[in-house]
Parts: C-alpha cells; structure tokens; sequence
C-alpha cells in the first residue's frame, strides 16, 4: 500500500524536558543528542541568538559539557536548516515565540525526532514563553529537578536573587537559586 505524499515513512516525535535552572535540563539534552551521533543519526542542534552567557555558538551546560549549534534569530529559521536531520535539538526553547510549537510538529510530522530542553516556569513560578504549548504537543516529557538550595530537597522554582522584574533576565548562580515550593513561597513572601 502506498503512504500519501503528505506521510513520512519515518516516524518522528517530540520530547520536552523541562525543569528549573540549574536542574540539568541541557546536560540532559547533550546526553541525548550525543548518543543519536553514536547511533550515527544526522543531529542538528540550535539555541537563540540571544543566549551568550557561556558561548556565541556551543549550547554549554552548567556543568561545563558543551555540543556546537547554530543560534538563530527565530523559530522559523530552524526550518531551512534541517531537511536532512534525523534528530534536532533546541536549547532554551522558553526564548522563542509560540512559533516554535508550530516548527516543532512541522519536523516531527516530517518524521524527524526533536528535542526541547526549557525552563517550564519563569522566576515568578508562572508558565514560561512556549513551554506549556510544546509539552502539550510533545509525545514525551521529562520533569528535571535541581536540589533546593536553602534545604535540600528537590527543586523546581528558579527563584531570582537580584531586583529586576524583566521576565528574561539572563543569569546564572549571580542572579538565580533553584528552590523547593516551601522555600521559594517564604521567599516571595518575604519579597512584598
């Protein structure tokens, strides 16, 4: 039987993972596109333009582990660069526009398998950017968690140390602490 001309021959899905900084949602993101190489999978991996904090072109982890990408401006742009992937990463997804669920099920329903790693929640514990629009779309869904840093259990609210009330504020351990629900409540609390 013949697949219609709109129908890949190759399934293709989405995975998202997701969680609060400093939880390993990039490290995570290299472990699997990393083992699509292995698997000699053609990978094509991109990040924002705007997310310089540790290099203009590698998507680098906290932890130091890197991969190289290609930073592009918008969503759409991913597009152009990947007809011949099998596999395509993005980093940082909370950053684009909601466009990016839509460039996300154009590569899955052309039978290429994508990653995602974002933050789910911004630093006010609200729903970041895209992220809940590419869960929902998303076939797979890791929840990462960080390790509070005022009592040690497992955290998922990035909470920012530093007065800004921009909703992207790039930063590190300078500017944000992941912190369990109890924690960050007290420490909102203790902000107003």
């Amino acid at each position: 039987m013949l697949l219609e001309k709109n129908i890949p021959s190759r399934v293709g899905w989405i995975e998202v993972i997701c969680g609060s900084m400093f939880s390993g949602k990039t490290e995570e993101l290299i472990r699997r596109l990393n083992r699509a190489r292995i698997a000699k999978q053609k990978v094509e991996i991109f990040k924002p333009k705007m997310d310089t904090r540790y290099d203009e072109l590698q998507v680098v982890s906290h932890d130091a582990h890197s991969i190289l990408s290609t930073p592009v401006e918008s969503a759409s742009q991913i597009l152009l660069m990947t007809a011949d992937a099998n596999v395509v990463g993005i980093d940082e997804a909370q950053f684009f526009d909601e466009e990016i669920t839509s460039v996300c099920n154009t590569l899955a329903n052309n039978g290429i398998r994508v990653l995602v790693a974002g933050l789910d929640m911004d630093y006010l514990g609200k729903p970041f950017g895209p992220m809940p629009s590419l869960m929902a779309s998303a076939e797979y869904v890791t929840k990462i968690h960080a390790i509070c840093m005022n009592c040690g259990d497992l955290a998922h609210y990035s909470h920012r140390i530093i007065k800004d009330i921009q909703q992207v504020l790039l930063g590190e351990k300078d500017a944000y602490e992941p912190l369990c629900r109890k924690c960050y409540l007290e420490k909102q609390k203790n902000t107003l």
